[in-house]
């Protein structure tokens, strides 16, 4: 039981982690299920269109998916722009802000299609069949070389022999592909490090109370959850007994329309009120109506685990 439970903290403890290797995994199985059973590249003039398709359209897919599938998007679109008023979207109004909070979103979503893209370069299939039905590459390897030597490019993705039919001395597109998939890691990777400590360097808190916010925020959703769902079920079981009944119902306290949304709005944080959360800021301003709670700064990355849904929220 203790191996079990020092297990469990370690996946809850890094669960960003292993949540995005988990994702990287899928993805690469995806691929190479895609390259060995689906792909089949037709050895003729659409080689370049068929396999920039395979590379390209599934990583778009994905990012989408992404989008779809983080909360933070829907916590930031739902209720935006009711009926009853009229959607504002200036560089400096509400544009500017959906752009900074999707920021963030826009790079975890790319994570899945950057995977796609760099297992399928390492795997060479996609780019290969491609890129020998690329006119630029043909015109670079080919040069000189006779209408022959365009014949053959195309039909190398199925028959790798042909590649020494070809005079000259030049990079093979598989190399080159592998080339450009690890040219893309180290990319990623780098990138990935320096927003990170980027952020951490922005922070407006340090790294202690940073770990004690985390956990907040995490045990108050568990507690919202279980009280949302006791408050749910307490009062769907008095509305059904009042229906098959026929009795009134007794009065029952629930949340109106405005403290929803108030409690809905994204997390900003400010240096003069420090609050952990806007339920915490929305208790503390005499329930959302005091002018404190409309004050607020910017809401760093390195912040955004406030609004962030639980692990088995999909966001919809």
């Amino acid at each position: 039981m203790d191996k079990l439970r020092e297990a469990l903290d370690f996946c809850i403890h890094h669960q960003t982690v292993l949540g995005y290797s988990i994702v990287s995994l899928l993805t690469a199985a995806s691929e190479h299920i895609f390259s060995s059973v689906v792909f089949k590249c037709p050895c003729n003039s659409s080689n370049m269109l068929y396999g920039s398709v395979f590379l390209i359209v599934p990583a778009f897919i994905l990012f989408l998916l992404g989008y779809m599938l983080n909360a933070r998007t829907w916590r930031l679109l739902t209720g935006s722009c009711p009926p009853e008023k009229h959607c504002s979207c200036s560089p400096r109004g509400t544009c500017a802000r959906y752009c900074l909070v999707l920021l963030p979103v826009t790079a975890r979503a790319l994570v899945a299609p950057f995977t796609w893209i760099a297992v399928a370069l390492l795997r060479a299939s996609f780019y290969e069949c491609a890129a020998s039905g690329n006119g630029l590459v043909k015109d670079l390897v080919c040069k000189g070389k006779g209408q022959e030597c365009h014949e053959l490019l195309v039909k190398i993705p199925c028959d790798d022999k042909l590649l020494g039919r070809i005079p000259g001395e030049f990079l093979s597109l598989q190399a080159q592909s592998q080339l450009l998939g690890w040219f893309l890691i180290a990319s990623i990777m780098t990138l990935a490090l320096i927003a990170t400590c980027v952020s951490r360097c922005y922070s407006p808190v340090s790294y202690l109370q940073l770990k004690f916010w985390k956990i907040y925020s995490k045990k108050e959703r568990e507690l919202f959850e279980i009280k949302a769902k006791e408050h749910a079920t307490r009062l769907a079981e008095i509305n059904t007994n009042c229906f098959f009944e026929a009795t009134d119902p007794v009065p029952f306290q629930t949340p109106s329309n405005e403290d929803w949304r108030k409690i809905s709005f994204l997390y900003t944080f400010s240096s003069r009120e420090q609050y952990y959360s806007m339920i915490h800021k929305y208790v503390n301003t005499n329930r959302g109506n005091s002018v404190r709670f409309g004050e607020g700064g910017q809401n760093p990355p390195v912040l955004e685990f406030v609004d962030e849904a639980s692990a088995n929220e999909s966001g919809f």
